[in-house]
Order: structure tokens, then C-alpha cells, then sequence
């Protein structure tokens, strides 16, 4: 077996990891609160390896088969503010997801707080997830054109009427998360959910992402090089294996 021609195998399909993970956060690095895809690379031995079959394994005859595996993760970091003057338009400030109950029922979580109005005059993001308080009920604003307040604290008031205060929940497990279409996220039973004691709410603004459109760009430029040099190494290897079995006939 040879071991340079699998290593090569494994680090191209690595590779492939990675670059469907940098396409993506090109791809939504314009959407509100995405949050970018990263890949952990690390090695794995698979045992030594008797490079003289005929003498007994020792430090002068052995080899180390290493193999290097892609582990998918995401980054939590916060992404900038940028204002919009827009009454629905929400940003968080530190740590914390705005809860919201998805079409079906579910409940969700993002930090993409680019809201608007239902024609039932429920708050909704635009995949028509509703909006929740803490007592988890939709927010629903009154009839008539008094204007909507959110507090720092995520109190709204629509005039001097209180419409509740925005869910707010934050994970000790973020890890635990699991990322869907359109900046959500839902969370197992391990992500360790608690409400957020003393949120910071900024109203007519919102989050960007934390995607850095330019260091996507050079990652991508350096998976290529690396892709080439591991196909390089596998035709090298292939060329010398059927030169090798022409001579031994």
C-alpha cells in the first residue's frame, strides 16, 4: 500500500471541505447575522507502518501513517453594526439569539434582526418566522400609526403601550446549535439555553455578517494551490507505481 497516494487522497477530500465552506460564506456574506463556516483541520495516525517487511518493526524501519481530517465548525464572533433608521431593524450588542417560532411551530434562533410587518400586524422576519417575547407569544402591534419603541433592555412599546419584551437567549453550548436556510439556528437539548439577563438592543440597526469577504477570497486562492500540489503528488506516485510494475514485468 502506499501510503504518500492515500494521505494525498485524504488531504484532497479535506480540501473539498473547506472549499464548500468558504463558498457558502461568500455566497450569504451579504445576509444579515450569518455567521461564518469554518474547517479544523487536524491529523489522525492510523498505526505504524514496517517499511522493510522482512525485519522485525523498529525507530530505523518504521513509519508514521498520518491522515488528515476536516472538522466543520462556526464562528460565533460578532459581526458590525450598520444603522438603517428603520423602526424594525434590531442588533444585539455582545452575546445572545433573538428566539422566534418558525411557520411550523418551531422555535429558532438568530441574530439577524432585519424585521417587518404581517399583514395581521405581527412582527415577522422575512421567512415569516414570528418574532416571540419572553412570555412566548408572537408581538402584535395595535391598530393605528403610533410608532414602535424597542428599549435597550428589548421592551417594546407601541406609543406608551407595552407589547412585551423581546426572548432573548443566549447558549453555554453554542456548539450545540444546528444552522438552517437563512441565518437560524435550532438548539439541541446540549446547547445549554438561559434567557439573557441584561440584553443590549439597539433599535435601527442591524448586524452584519461576520464574514470577511476578502480573506474568503485569498482562502480560496490558497485551497487551489493545495489542491494542485496533492493531484501533483497523486500522479507522481501513480506514474511510479506503473513504471515499477512494467519492470517486474
Amino acid at each position: 500500500m502506499n501510503i504518500g497516494l492515500y494521505q494525498s487522497a485524504a488531504s484532497l477530500s479535506a480540501l473539498e471541505r473547506w472549499q464548500e465552506a468558504v463558498a457558502q460564506n461568500m455566497t450569504s456574506s451579504q445576509t444579515s447575522g450569518y455567521r461564518k463556516r469554518t474547517v479544523q483541520f487536524s491529523t489522525e495516525s492510523t498505526g505504524k507502518l514496517n517499511l522493510n517487511p522482512g525485519s522485525k518493526l523498529s525507530s530505523s524501519n518504521e513509519m508514521q501513517s498520518v491522515f488528515t481530517r476536516a472538522n466543520n465548525g462556526i464562528s460565533f464572533t460578532g459581526g458590525e453594526t450598520e444603522p438603517t433608521h428603520r423602526d424594525l431593524d434590531l442588533a444585539l450588542q455582545g452575546e445572545g439569539f433573538f428566539e422566534i417560532k418558525t411557520p411550523d411551530g418551531g422555535r429558532a434562533y438568530t441574530r439577524s434582526g432585519q424585521f417587518q410587518m404581517r399583514a395581521d400586524r405581527t412582527v415577522v422576519t422575512a421567512g415569516n418566522c414570528e418574532l416571540l417575547t419572553e412570555g412566548g407569544s408572537p408581538i402584535v402591534m395595535l391598530p393605528g400609526s403610533a410608532p414602535l419603541t424597542f428599549n435597550q433592555n428589548g421592551t417594546v412599546y407601541q406609543g406608551t403601550t407595552a407589547l412585551g419584551k423581546v426572548s432573548i437567549q443566549k447558549f453555554s453550548n453554542t456548539d450545540a446549535l444546528i444552522p438552517s436556510a437563512g441565518g437560524l439556528f435550532t438548539a439541541s437539548p446540549a446547547a445549554g439555553m438561559s434567557a439573557v439577563e441584561k440584553p443590549d438592543l439597539l433599535q435601527g440597526y442591524i448586524e452584519q455578517s461576520n464574514v470577511q469577504p476578502l480573506r474568503e477570497m485569498v482562502d480560496m486562492v490558497l485551497i487551489s494551490r493545495a489542491y494542485e500540489a496533492n493531484q501533483k503528488i497523486i500522479t507522481t506516485v501513480d506514474q511510479q507505481m506503473e513504471k515499477t510494475l512494467q519492470a517486474l514485468g
